[in-house]
This record gives C-alpha cells, sequence and structure tokens, in this order.
C-alpha cells in the first residue's frame, strides 16, 4: 500500500458540492416570500418547461407532470430538501408549479369497503 490517504476525486465535482449548492439557492439573497414546503407537500406543474429557465427549475417543470411531494424532487435530483426550497419557492412566485398538501388520510376511503366492494365484484 502506498496512499497515506484518499485521493483527491477527478472528473466531475459530486452533486452534493457546496459551491455548486450555493449557486443553485441564488447567492444573492433575495427576500422572497417564505412558502411553507414540507417533504409532502405535493408539487404540480402549471406551464411547459421554458427554455430560459435555469436546468435545475426546468428538470422541476417536467418532472411534475402529475403531482410529485418535495422528498420524491428532492430524490430525483439528488438535491437536499434545503437547497430545493428556494428553487421550489421561486417556481410558486413564477407561477410554474403549484403547490397542493397532501392528501389527508381521513379523505382516503375505508379499505374494509373497498374489499367488500372487490369481493362483490369477483362474484359477479
Amino acid at each position: 500500500m502506498t496512499g497515506a490517504g484518499p485521493h483527491p476525486a477527478s472528473g466531475p465535482e459530486p452533486p452534493g458540492n457546496p459551491d455548486r449548492l450555493y449557486i443553485l439557492t441564488g447567492a444573492e439573497g433575495t427576500a422572497e416570500v417564505k412558502r411553507d414546503l414540507d417533504l409532502v407537500t405535493l408539487i404540480v406543474s402549471r406551464t411547459e418547461s421554458d427554455p430560459g429557465l435555469q436546468p435545475e427549475h426546468a428538470a422541476v417543470v417536467r418532472m411534475c407532470d402529475y403531482p410529485l411531494s418535495v422528498a420524491e424532487i428532492s430524490a430525483y435530483l439528488e438535491l437536499p430538501v434545503s437547497t430545493l426550497s428556494p428553487l421550489l419557492t421561486e417556481l410558486l412566485t413564477g407561477g410554474q408549479v403549484e403547490a397542493r398538501p397532501p392528501v389527508p388520510a381521513a379523505a382516503l376511503p375505508d379499505v374494509r369497503l373497498l374489499e367488500a366492494v372487490m369481493h362483490g365484484l369477483q362474484k359477479l
């Protein structure tokens, strides 16, 4: 063994690079309205992807043709939620996406009722 420690990685920088995340979130520190986005808030596109958008913004608009949670978007883009939140806030402010609250569990139909309907249909 000749190495005294890990070798620096060659090639493109990893997605979690702090410099990249700082640039993505808008280093200017604009004073925007802070939106309450939690991990289960659903995001859905309201417009088509605009060619003038940054790549990360365009990716969010493209992938949200159907509602996705903030956690899912974060996982797909491999970005931390703390970085994704300002991006989503910019898109919400610009009207490209819409935030919807998650479907509450009480609004979902009762599983026993669904099973009874399913068994009734199978008997037909």
